[in-house]
């Protein structure tokens, strides 16, 4: 099934040609079924990519989803034009009063700021505070994971000594876990990040669980006890080149950055990337759409979030 994406949405013709099912606005008007409703809080300063690499995966689900983009009104984009955010993006004030099935909230480049310095700070709390009550399961992402343990569980974030950068095998620790049905024992996810947060401290929460972690990037995947909440370490959706383009561009910045882990052929940039966990990416993506949004959240959207929905 399609997701479903604004008609003229740059992101819907790499879609395309791609051959993933989109659906432009103008043709879903005339479909009389019930969508996924998915807000996605991009926070990456490369939107356009960001877009592409959520909605791919998103649009390989069996479940027609309708798409809403959200900006920050509190942070003056440096990378995306004002005029194009105001056309396809929300702001949270003129969505705040709709209910979503499901959320994702992206990583930032923002990790080596604590986080109340971060200048959509308290937009975020509120909008996470939100999606308590307005979302059935929201889907965070590497920074956005770190931000989300950190204001609903008051878990920290601790600095790394090197950058967190590579492709690293991950094992599961709950067998029966429906976000991670169909997985193989050890599986794959790229990691990009200075900071981590630490499965010490999730195990002290009786409301967290650790799904996956790996022996050398730690932890990979949190749930929380109702699965409204779904915490991913890594970055699932990166394509293929992503970490070679933050290598190059570290390198041009003069930050002397080490080489991927597991990541070009032989180790050797001049070698092309090894893509190792895309299929796991796709099904992570399709089970948490079907598992923790499609099968928990009421036909009738207005009933999120109400005590007793009918």
């Amino acid at each position: 099934m399609p997701i479903n994406i604004p008609d003229d949405l740059p992101a819907g013709d790499a879609l395309e040609s791609e051959n993933i099912f989109v659906m432009r606005e103008g043709r879903a008007t005339s479909q009389d079924i019930r969508p996924m409703k998915i807000l996605v809080l991009n926070l990456m300063p490369t939107k356009i990519e960001t877009e592409i690499q959520v909605l791919r995966l998103l649009g390989n689900s069996p479940l027609q989803t309708d798409i809403s983009l959200l900006q920050m009104a509190t942070h003056e984009s440096k990378n995306t034009s004002q005029e194009y955010l105001d056309k396809f993006y929300y702001t949270f004030d003129e969505i705040k009063e709709r209910k979503f099935d499901g959320m994702i909230i992206t990583g930032a480049p923002v990790e080596n700021i604590s986080f109340e310095d971060v200048d959509y700070w308290d937009e975020l709390c509120e909008i996470m505070e939100w999606s308590v009550k307005n979302v059935t399961s929201t889907l965070h992402i590497c920074w956005g994971a770190q931000a989300g343990l950190y204001y609903h569980y008051d878990i920290p974030k601790y600095p790394l000594d090197k950058k967190m950068s590579g492709i690293f095998g991950h094992t599961m620790n709950i067998k029966d876990e429906p976000l991670l049905r169909g997985f193989d024992d050890v599986f794959n996810m790229p990691h990009s990040r200075h900071t981590e947060v630490r499965a010490s401290d999730i195990s002290r929460n009786p409301r967290l669980h650790v799904a996956a972690e790996s022996k050398t990037a730690g932890l990979g995947i949190v749930t929380s006890e109702k699965a409204g909440q779904v915490f991913v370490t890594g970055h699932f959706e990166y394509d293929s080149g992503t970490l070679a383009y933050e290598y190059y561009r570290d390198q041009e910045k003069g930050l002397d950055p080490h080489i991927p882990d597991n990541y070009f052929r032989q180790d050797d940039p001049q070698n092309d990337p090894v893509v190792s966990w895309r299929a796991h990416a796709t099904l992570l993506f399709t089970n948490w759409l079907n598992y923790y949004v499609y099968q928990q959240t009421p036909y009738d959207i207005n009933e999120i979030g109400t005590e007793t929905p009918k």
